[in-house]
C-alpha cells in the first residue's frame, strides 16, 4: 500500500474509519478517497458502512448540523435550499471531452482539462472546517447481474442521508468484492454556507469526467444536482451501456394486475409534465420503481429493476383525493425529507396539497408572511413549485415484492408517453419493435403548458425522454435500442400513452383515472387477450374491449361516440407530427439511422393515402 496514501487517510481518519478503509482491501478505492481527502481537506472523515449505527448518525449530524429540521411527525424532517438553488443547473452540467469524443450538439460540454482544473480548483480546501462523509452504494439490487456499484464522496449529511434514502448500501459488497469490484465515483461539496445553504452559487458547477468515471459537484446543495447516483449516474450509466449492450433509461418500473392472478411489468418513459408518476402509481397496481430503470436480456427475454429504493418526487400537487398512496407516506410516521416547503408550527405545507394556505411560517426564504417578495420585487410562494419529498419506496402500500428481487422483473411492454393536445389517442400499439422505437420512443414530444415560461403549445422534441441526460450521440442510441432484441424470443410490446387530447374548446376529454383502463388494455394484449384495429398509425384497441374496461375498472358507461372522440385517426396532426421530426432528424442530428428515415415516410405514406380515401379525421372502423 503507498505510504503516502495511508498517511493522509490516518490524518483524517478515528481508528474505527480507518478500519472499515481497511478492511476493504482495496487499493483503488483508497486511491480515490486519499485524492479527495488531501484536495477538498476536511477536518475528518466518516465512512458509512451498511449499519444501522453509521446511518442513524449521518441522519443525526444532519439535524445537529442544521441541514435538516425535525417535523412534528417522528422520523420526518424539512430541508431548504437556497433560493438560487431550487433546480438543476442545466447551463453549468457539462461532460467533460476528449478531442476524440463526437457526441454531437445535444451534449453540454467542455474540454476535459480545463474543466478538470476549474473544479479542482473549487474543490481545494473547500471541506475546511467539515467532516467528508464517505459512501458505498449500489445502482439495482445488490449482488445482481444489474448492479452497478458506487462511492460518494460530500460533505453535506442531507446529501448523504438522501442518498441513503434512495440507494442500497453496498459497504459489504465493496468487503467481500475487494479488488475485483468496478464503480462510479462522486464528489461533492455543497461549499461555504450562510444560513445553512451554499453561499457561493456562482461557483455551481456540475461535471462528468467519462474517462475516469467521475461526477464533480461544486456550491450546490439541491439534490437534482447534489445526489449522484440519480441523473447523473444515469448519464454514466448509459455511456457504460452503450459498450456493454443493454439499456439505462429514463423509465419507470409497474406491476400490472391480469385475469387469474397474472402480473405483466411494464417500463415507461414519459417526459416532465406528461403523466409519468402518476402512471406508476395507479390504483391497484404495483410500483416497483418511478423514474430510472436498467434493462438487460436474458433467457431470451428482457428484465429490468428499478435503480433506486427511493423515489426523489414533487410534491406540488400531491393531495389526499389525487395522491392517497403517497399522501399517506407523507402525513404517517416514518422516514420522509421534505425541501423548500413551508414549515408552520412543524407542520409542512405545500402547493396544490388541498389544505387551506398559511398565513405566516418558515420556507427557503427565511420568515415568511404572505405577500412577501424578493429582490425582484416578485411575490415568494410559501412552498416552491419544485419542492419535493424523498421516501423509501418500501414505505407505499402498492410497493410491487419486485423491488429487491435481484433478478429483476421480466418486461411485457413499453411506455412511451407523451404531452399531446391533437395527435395521438390515449392509447395504442407498435406494428412492430422497429416501428415502435422509431414512430414512438424516437418520436416523443411534449408540449408546453400555461404553467411554463414562454409560449403555450410549444412542441419539444424529447427522444424517449432521455435527451438531457444522453452521454451517447443521439442516432448510436437509437441504434441500440433498434438492435437490442436481434436475439430475443419474447420481445415487449412497444405502446404509446397520451392522456391529454383536447376537444375544441380546448377541454382534456379524458378523466385523470382512464390510464386505469389503458393499463389494463395493455396487460391484455401482451398476451394476445384481446384483438386490434390495424391503422396507419399502429394497433388500436376494439370498442367492445374498451368498453367492458371502463364498466369493470371505473364503473363508467363509455360509449361509441367517446370510442371515436377519442381513437379516430386524426390525419393532418399525425402528418404534421412526422414533419416535425424529420426536421429534428435531418438538422439536428448527423448520425441518425436510415431506418428511421425510412419508417417514417412509410407512415406519412400510409397516412396519406388513407387521408385521400376516407378524409382527415378517420374513425377505427373504417380500418376494420
Amino acid at each position: 500500500m503507498n505510504e503516502k496514501v495511508l498517511s493522509t487517510l490516518k490524518e483524517k481518519c478515528s481508528l474505527e474509519n480507518m478500519k472499515k478503509l481497511m478492511d476493504l482491501n482495496n487499493p483503488e478505492v483508497l486511491r480515490f478517497i486519499e485524492e479527495y481527502v488531501e484536495l477538498c481537506n476536511p477536518d475528518s472523515v466518516f465512512i458509512r458502512t451498511d449499519s444501522a449505527k453509521d446511518i442513524d448518525h449521518i441522519r443525526n449530524r444532519s439535524k445537529e448540523l442544521g441541514e435538516e429540521i425535525a417535523l412534528n411527525a417522528k422520523g420526518h424532517t424539512m430541508h431548504f435550499d437556497s433560493m438560487k438553488d431550487q433546480a438543476r443547473d442545466k447551463a453549468n452540467t457539462k461532460f467533460l471531452v476528449t478531442p476524440d469524443m463526437k457526441f454531437g450538439a445535444h451534449i453540454h460540454s467542455t474540454e476535459r482539462n480545463a474543466g478538470l482544473a476549474e473544479v479542482k480548483g473549487f474543490l481545494k480546501d473547500i471541506m475546511v472546517g467539515k467532516q467528508m462523509y464517505i459512501l458505498f452504494m449500489c445502482l439495482g439490487p445488490v449482488n445482481s447481474d444489474f448492479s452497478i456499484y458506487a462511492v460518494q464522496i460530500t460533505d453535506s449529511a442531507y446529501v448523504a442521508h438522501s442518498e441513503d434514502i434512495l440507494y442500497r448500501p453496498a459497504y459489504e459488497a465493496f468487503k467481500s468484492k475487494d479488488k475485483e469490484i468496478e464503480f462510479f465515483k462522486y464528489v461533492h461539496s455543497a461549499g461555504e454556507l450562510e444560513n445553512n445553504v451554499s453561499k457561493n452559487v456562482d461557483k455551481r458547477r456540475v461535471y462528468m469526467d467519462l474517462v475516469d468515471g467521475i461526477v464533480f459537484t461544486t456550491n450546490t446543495q439541491y439534490a437534482g444536482n447534489t445526489v449522484g447516483l440519480k441523473k447523473l449516474s444515469l448519464r454514466l450509466a448509459i455511456n457504460k451501456a452503450d459498450k456493454e449492450g443493454w439499456l439505462a433509461e429514463h423509465m419507470f418500473l409497474l406491476g400490472v394486475k391480469g385475469p387469474n392472478g397474472r402480473k405483466s411489468y411494464f417500463t415507461g418513459a414519459y417526459p416532465s409534465a406528461c403523466g409519468k408518476t402518476s402512471t406508476c402509481m395507479v390504483k391497484g397496481e404495483g410500483i416497483v420503481g418511478d423514474d430510472i430503470a436498467y434493462l438487460r436480456k436474458k433467457d431470451g427475454s428482457v428484465y429490468a429493476v428499478n435503480v433506486e429504493r427511493g423515489i426523489f418526487g414533487i410534491i406540488k400537487d400531491v393531495n389526499s383525493k389525487d395522491d392517497p398512496l403517497i399522501w399517506d407516506v407523507l402525513t404517517t410516521e416514518g422516514e420522509v425529507i421534505f425541501s423548500n416547503v413551508l414549515n408552520k408550527e412543524g407542520v409542512p405545507y405545500w402547493q396544490g396539497d388541498g389544505r387551506k394556505m398559511p398565513d405566516s411560517g418558515v420556507n427557503y426564504s427565511g420568515d415568511w408572511i404572505k405577500g412577501k417578495k424578493d429582490a425582484n420585487n416578485k411575490e415568494i410562494l410559501y412552498s416552491h413549485s419544485n419542492a419535493r419529498y424523498t421516501i423509501p419506496i418500501k414505505t407505499l402500500k402498492n410497493c410491487d415484492a419486485k423491488l429487491e428481487d435481484p433478478q429483476g422483473a421480466k418486461v411485457d411492454g413499453i411506455i412511451y408517453g407523451g404531452r399531446d393536445s391533437d395527435t395521438w389517442p390515449p392509447v395504442f400499439q407498435s406494428l412492430d419493435w422497429a416501428h415502435g422505437v422509431v414512430t414512438l420512443a424516437s418520436s416523443l414530444e411534449s408540449e408546453t403548458t400555461s404553467a411554463t415560461i414562454g409560449q403555450e403549445g410549444v412542441r419539444n422534441f424529447c427522444l424517449m425522454a432521455n435527451l438531457d441526460f444522453l452521454s451517447i450521440p443521439v442516432g448510436n442510441y437509437i441504434q441500440n435500442h433498434l438492435k437490442f432484441v436481434d436475439d430475443i424470443t419474447d420481445k415487449p410490446i412497444i405502446f404509446g400513452a397520451n392522456y391529454f387530447l383536447k376537444d375544441k374548446d380546448g377541454q382534456y376529454i379524458s378523466g385523470k383515472h382512464d390510464k386505469r383502463v389503458w393499463l389494463k388494455w395493455m396487460e391484455l394484449r401482451v398476451h394476445g387477450d384481446v384483438e386490434v384495429i390495424e391503422t396507419p398509425i399502429g394497433l388500436l384497441p376494439k370498442y367492445e374491449d374498451i368498453q367492458r374496461l371502463f364498466k369493470e375498472v371505473l364503473d363508467i358507461d363509455f360509449t361509441k361516440d367517446d370510442y371515436n372522440n377519442f381513437f379516430k385517426i386524426r390525419v393532418k396532426e399525425n402528418i404534421s407530427k412526422i414533419d416535425r421530426i424529420l426536421e429534428v432528424y435531418k438538422n439536428q442530428v448527423v448520425d441518425a439511422p436510415e431506418v428511421l428515415f425510412a419508417l417514417l415516410n412509410d407512415q406519412k405514406k400510409r397516412l396519406v393515402d388513407a387521408q385521400k380515401k376516407y378524409g382527415d379525421y378517420i374513425e377505427p372502423e373504417k380500418f376494420n
